[in-house]
C-alpha cells in the first residue's frame, strides 16, 4: 500500500499517457463546503480502479469532474487540473471529453427515457451524427455486450432492475468511451443480477473507475483501489492489501460483510 497521495506503478502501461490524470484538484461548492482538498490520481490505460470512502468524502464530486459536469464549465469553484488521455478538461474541450469519459449513474432510470431500449442506446451516438448502418451496428454491439440484444424493442420500464442497469450501461458503451465510470454499480441488485453485472464488466476491454461501498465487489473487479477521505486520496494500492488492513478500514469507516475474509496475496503480489 502506498502512502497518501502516492502514485503506484501501473505495470506495462507505466510509460503511456494516463487515461486520467488528476493533479491538485480542489473544489468548493457555492455554499462554501470544500469537497475536494487537493486530489492527485493517475489511472493508466486498461486499469480498473475502485474509488472507496465514507459518505461525504467527495467521491461524487470527483467523478463529476472527470467529464466536466463540474469544473469544465463551472471553473469558478475548482482549482487544479484534470486531463483525459492528455486532453485537459476545459469548457472548450467538453464535447470531446464527454465522448472519452462515460458515466453510469447509480439509478438507471436517470439514463433511460426513450420508448424502447434500442432508442435509448441509440440516443447518444445519434446526437453525435451517426446514422443508418453505422448507428445500427453501434447499438447492436452495445446491447450484445450487456446481454440485452433480444430485448431491444422492450420499453425500459418493462425490464427488471438488473436489466435496466445493464441497459443504462449499454447507453454509455454505445458512445465507445475511453474511460468507464460507474457509481455504485452493485447497489440494489439481487445476487443473480449482481453476478450478471460483474460478468459484463469483466468482459469489457476499457479503463474502469468504480465508485462503491461494496468492498467485495471492489475486490472482485478492481485490482487497485483508492480511498478518498476528507477530500484527499488517503490511501492507494492493491485492493487486497487495502481490504486486509483492518486499522485502515476502521479509520475510514469502511466495513467488509460479517464473516468475509480477504484471500491472502500469492507470491510476488
Amino acid at each position: 500500500m502506498s502512502a497518501p497521495g502516492a502514485r503506484p506503478p501501473a505495470g506495462e502501461a507505466a510509460g503511456a499517457v494516463p487515461d486520467l490524470l488528476v493533479e491538485g484538484l480542489r473544489y468548493r461548492y457555492p455554499d462554501g463546503v470544500e469537497a475536494l482538498r487537493g486530489v492527485d490520481l493517475v489511472v493508466r490505460p486498461g486499469e480498473r480502479v475502485a474509488l472507496l470512502g465514507p459518505n461525504g468524502a467527495g467521491k461524487t464530486t470527483l467523478v463529476l469532474h472527470l467529464n466536466g459536469i463540474l469544473g469544465g464549465a463551472d471553473v469558478g469553484g475548482s482549482e487544479g487540473s484534470v486531463a483525459v488521455g492528455g486532453l485537459p478538461v476545459r469548457a472548450e474541450n467538453l464535447p470531446e471529453i464527454r465522448g472519452r469519459v462515460g458515466i453510469v449513474f447509480q439509478d438507471p432510470d436517470d439514463q433511460l427515457f426513450m420508448p424502447t431500449v434500442r432508442q435509448d442506446v441509440a440516443f447518444g451516438p445519434a446526437n453525435q451524427g451517426l446514422r443508418g448502418a453505422e448507428l445500427a451496428g453501434r447499438v447492436r454491439t452495445a446491447l450484445e455486450q450487456v446481454g440485452l440484444a433480444e430485448l431491444a424493442e422492450r420499453p425500459p420500464h418493462h425490464l427488471s432492475y438488473g436489466q435496466r442497469r445493464r441497459a443504462a450501461l449499454a447507453t454509455v458503451l454505445a458512445m465507445r468511451p475511453r474511460v468507464l465510470v460507474l457509481d455504485e454499480p452493485s447497489a440494489n441488485l439481487d445476487p443473480a443480477s449482481r453476478r450478471e453485472f460483474a460478468e459484463v464488466l469483466r468482459s469489457l476491454d476499457t479503463t474502469l473507475v468504480m465508485v462503491t461501498h461494496d468492498l467485495p465487489y471492489a475486490l472482485e473487479l478492481c485490482p487497485r483501489s483508492a480511498i478518498l477521505a476528507d477530500g484527499v486520496i488517503a490511501a492507494d494500492g492493491p485492493t487486497p492489501a487495502l481490504l486486509a488492513d483492518d486499522a485502515l478500514l476502521r479509520r475510514y469507516r469502511l466495513e467488509l460483510p460479517y464473516g468475509f475474509s480477504v484471500p491472502a496475496a500469492g507470491p510476488g503480489a
